[in-house]
């Protein structure tokens, strides 16, 4: 008689983050917000966690994600370029929990979060960077360096440049479209969850599906995928980044209903209930 594994369950993939760990949540322009994912974590009770939030685009439900975990109290410090809700407004339990002094805030910008991830993918210990000399970021974040360009042409006078540390996150979790029979995972033009898939220790991924095949056996697909050895753990949740939907779309009105019950601790609580009961949040 032949037994079979049983497939992860997200909250399979929850248990693989331990307390204290540093997690990297993508926050572009497709439907990777690992929202279940991050239900999943609230549920299994993880503490102490450093979010870093990659480089963010016009989606609320990016931040939405962010202020669950802060509200829940999972998260401890943020390194980030902002967190809010986007054209809809601030992020609540953000907003509340750095009045309070309940979380530690590493300031950054888009470009050096990119630059700090893409050293870590590539095994560098460090990336170098223009634009911040001259800023207040540097008074704030002793981890990045001024030097003295060392390639500078003899004789053309000093040249500061930025030094930034690599960002090699312990976990970076992700929604995606799909995943192959062999476990690799499809993403499409996307190459920001290649990168923090390269940077991360643990790399925690659901999926809309799992469909037969190899992705890198298609020439169309192939550019457009991450390969199963990358991968830790993947779980199939279908709407596994709702209020996103695959198209790119999202649900503003949940967003809105969201936000509105944020504003209150109680308000918060009673939707956090319901959103890992299952259930829908009413304004």
């Amino acid at each position: 008689m032949t037994r079979t594994t049983p497939s992860p369950t997200v909250d399979d993939l929850a248990a693989l983050v331990p307390d204290g760990a540093s997690v990297t949540v993508h926050k572009g322009d497709e439907p990777d917000v690992p929202m279940a994912l991050g239900l999943a974590l609230i549920r299994r009770g993880v503490r102490g966690l450093h979010i870093v939030t990659l480089p963010t685009a016009a989606y609320p439900a990016s931040g939405m994600l962010v202020d669950l975990l802060i509200g829940a109290g999972c998260v401890a410090s943020v390194e980030t370029s902002g967190i809010s809700l986007h054209e809809l407004g601030p992020a609540p339990r953000f907003s509340a929990a750095v009045k309070a002094g309940t979380l530690k805030v590493l300031d950054a910008t888009c470009p050096a979060v990119y630059a700090a991830l893409q050293a870590g993918a590539k095994g560098q210990p460090f990336a170098p960077l223009r634009g911040l000399i001259g800023s207040d970021l540097l008074r704030h974040r002793p981890d990045w360096k001024v030097i003295d360009n060392p390639v500078a042409a003899p004789g053309t006078g000093p040249d500061p440049i930025v030094v930034l540390p690599a960002l090699n996150a312990d976990v970076a979790i992700f929604h995606a479209a799909r995943a192959d029979a062999e476990g690799n995972v499809w993403i499409g033009r996307d190459r920001d969850r290649l990168l923090a898939a390269h940077a991360a220790d643990t790399v925690l991924v659901t999926v809309e599906e799992r469909v037969a095949g190899n992705f890198f056996a298609d020439e169309a697909l192939a550019a457009g995928t991450i390969p199963a050895a990358l991968i830790t753990a993947l779980a199939v949740v279908p709407g596994g980044c709702w209020p996103m939907a695959l198209d790119g779309s999202c649900d503003l009105d949940a967003v809105r209903q969201y936000q509105q019950a944020a504003r209150s601790d109680d308000g918060f609580a009673d939707h956090l209930r319901r959103a890992l009961a299952g259930q829908a949040v009413a304004a």
